[in-house]
């Protein structure tokens, strides 16, 4: 079995004039990607690895979800496809995998791999912070197929303590 979650990175601050590879999170990307960490330290989703885009935004994201993971950061996942985040994850051994990574990809290929999508409002449109929770009944990410995951948990930043 493997799990992934998919996470688009929290909110970014469009304020500052950087190039679009630069712009880091703002006040209340900061209290959402704190806010997913603990959620994800709660459920018991603890990834062995993570890969993520190498924008700030989502180095930031990451960096304050306080996870304990080897993390691989990667200028090919900013604003890739679904079948560029697909083939990186492919080359992935852990059995947990996080993946923070940017609109649509991300949304995309959530939709893509899920065989029944949550019964939630904001799961098509994947807003910032979205985190989806899937497991597959493969023993290796190269044989990950379209259709076949089951969804375990998706949830919004909105949804969780300590975020307005």
């Amino acid at each position: 079995m493997r799990r992934l979650i998919l996470m688009r990175h929290a909110k970014s601050d469009w304020h500052q004039g950087l190039e679009d590879h630069d712009r880091p999170l703002n006040k209340r990307g900061r209290r959402s990607a704190d806010a997913l960490g603990r959620w994800l330290r709660e459920k018991g989703w603890q990834p062995d690895a993570a890969v993520l885009s190498s924008a700030m935004r989502t180095v930031e994201t990451l960096g304050r979800l306080d996870l304990d993971c080897p993390v691989r950061t990667s200028r090919a996942l900013y604003l890739a496809a679904p079948a560029e985040i697909l083939e990186a994850l492919r080359e992935e051994e852990a059995e947990t995998l996080l993946v923070v990574g940017h609109n649509p990809g991300i949304a995309f290929l959530a939709q893509a791999l899920v065989a029944r999508a949550p019964a939630h409002a904001r799961f098509d449109d994947y807003p910032t912070g979205a985190t989806l929770v899937v497991e597959f009944e493969v023993s290796d990410w190269a044989d990950l197929a379209s259709g076949s995951g089951r969804v375990v948990d998706f949830v919004i930043p909105r949804e969780l303590p300590g975020v307005e």
